[in-house]
C-alpha cells in the first residue's frame, strides 16, 4: 500500500502541475488564433473570450491525454534518476507492478477524456460554429465598419460607409461596388437604413446615382434615383446549412453509416484508446540514461506522442476518404501500439536482453588447443 499510495500522490502532482501549463499554453495560442480570426471578421470581437473558451474545452482530451503521458514519464524517470526503482526491483518488485497503481490513479483522467472526446467536444463545436455562423450572417451593413472598404459575404460586392446612429441601422455616404450580369455597377448614394422584407435584409438608399459599365462592351449608363433598394446580404433567420461530422452528437454519428460519420467516430473512441496505450508507452520509455541527459527519455516520448497522435488524425482522414474502414484501422493502429506496448514491457519485465547478453550458449568458444604425443 505504501508503493502504491506515495506513487500516486507524486503523480497526482505532476499532473496537476502539467495541466495547468498546458492549458495555459493553449489557451495563449487560441486567444491569438481568436483575435486573428476577429480582425479578419469571422468572430464577433465581442465573443472572442467565449469562442477561446469553447475552443480550448473542446481540445481538452488531448490536453488531458498529454498531462497524463508526461506526468507519468517525469515521476518514473525521476525515480530512476534517484535509484528509487532499484530499490522497489530489489524488494520483489518488477517493472509489470507498476501498471496496476498507474491505471488506479490513471482511471479518472479516463473517464474524463471519454466524456470530453464523446460529449464536450461535439458541444464546444457546435456552439462554435453556430456562433460563427450567426456573426458571419449578419446584414452586409452590420459587417462594415466606418471609413473603411469590406466585401460583403458572398464576396461579390463591395462596401463603403460611415456610420451615425448606435444601433447601426442607418448610414450615410454609402458607397457600394458590386458585379451582376457581366455589368460593374457602382452606386453612391448620401444615406442609407435597413429594411427587413419577408426573409432578407434590404439596404434603401436615398438621394444617390448609379453608373453601369459593361464588361464586354464600351458605354456607361448613369442613372439618378431618391430612392433605391439593394439586397443588403444575410438572412433575418439562420440558414439550416449540414452540420459538420465534428458538431453532431456521438449517437448521431452511431446511426449514420457515412464515411465521414465513420471518421469522426474514430477519432472520438481512438482518443480513449490512445490514452490506454499512453500510459502503457509511458512505462516502457520512462528510464534514466546518463549519457543523454536528464531530458533525453522525454523527448523520446514526446516524439512518440506526437507520432501516435497524428497516426490518429491521418487516420480519420483515410476513415472519412474510404480508404480504409472504421474497425480494420482501429484494429491495425491501437491493437498494434497495445501489442508492442505489451512485448516491449514484457521484454523489460524478464530482462530477456540483458539474458541474451549474458547467456554462455551464444558466445563463440574457441576451440582447446590438441597436444599431440612427440
Amino acid at each position: 500500500m505504501l508503493f502504491h499510495s506515495s506513487l500516486r500522490k507524486e503523480l497526482s502532482r505532476s499532473f496537476g502541475a502539467t495541466l495547468v501549463v498546458l492549458v495555459t499554453i493553449v489557451m495563449t495560442m487560441m486567444l491569438i488564433r481568436t483575435l486573428g480570426l476577429a480582425s479578419k471578421g469571422s468572430v464577433n470581437p465581442q465573443e472572442v473570450f467565449l469562442v477561446m473558451t469553447y475552443t480550448v474545452l473542446g481540445y481538452m482530451p488531448t490536453i488531458l491525454s498529454l498531462s497524463l503521458f508526461i506526468a507519468i514519464v517525469g515521476t518514473l524517470s525521476r525515480m530512476y534518476r534517484d535509484s528509487e526503482m532499484v530499490i522497489w526491483f530489489s524488494s520483489g518488485r518488477g517493472l509489470a507492478d507498476f501498471v496496476k497503481p498507474l491505471f488506479r490513479f490513471a482511471w479518472p483522467v479516463l473517464i474524463l477524456i471519454a466524456v470530453m472526446a464523446l460529449v464536450g467536444w461535439p458541444w464546444a463545436n457546435s456552439q462554435t460554429i453556430g456562433m460563427r455562423k450567426q456573426y458571419e450572417q449578419r446584414s452586409d451593413i452590420e459587417r462594415v465598419a466606418p471609413g473603411e472598404f469590406r466585401e460583403s459575404a458572398g464576396r461579390v460586392r463591395v462596401f463603403f460607409i460611415d456610420k451615425e446612429t448606435p444601433d447601426n441601422s442607418k448610414a450615410t455616404n454609402v458607397f457600394i461596388w458590386s458585379i451582376e450580369r457581366n455589368m460593374q455597377i457602382t452606386t453612391s448614394a448620401r444615406s442609407g437604413s435597413i429594411e427587413n422584407i419577408g426573409d432578407s435584409r434590404y439596404l434603401l438608399l436615398n438621394n444617390g446615382q448609379r453608373l453601369e459599365q459593361p464588361m464586354a462592351a464600351t458605354g456607361l449608363k448613369i442613372s439618378e434615383f431618391k430612392t433605391y433598394g439593394t439586397r443588403a446580404g444575410g438572412n433575418s433567420g439562420l440558414v439550416n446549412d449540414a452540420t459538420p461530422p465534428r458538431a453532431r452528437t456521438t449517437l448521431s454519428l452511431l446511426t449514420d453509416a457515412g464515411a465521414p460519420s465513420r471518421g469522426e467516430l474514430a477519432w472520438r473512441i481512438g482518443m480513449l484508446l490512445a490514452a490506454i496505450n499512453f500510459v502503457l508507452l509511458a512505462l516502457n520509455v520512462s528510464s534514466a540514461n546518463p549519457r543523454v541527459g536528464r531530458s533525453g527519455n522525454l523527448l523520446l516520448a514526446l516524439f512518440a506522442f506526437v507520432v501516435y497522435y497524428n497516426m490518429l488524425n491521418l487516420g480519420q482522414s483515410w476513415i472519412s476518404s474510404g480508404k480504409y474502414g472504421m474497425g480494420g484501422f482501429m484494429l491495425m493502429l491501437h491493437g498494434g501500439v497495445l501489442l508492442i506496448n505489451l512485448a516491449w514491457l514484457g521484454a523489460r519485465q524478464n530482462n530477456w536482453g540483458r539474458r541474451i547478453r549474458s547467456n554462455p550458449s551464444t558466445r563463440a568458444v574457441s576451440p582447446t588447443p590438441k597436444i599431440e604425443p612427440t
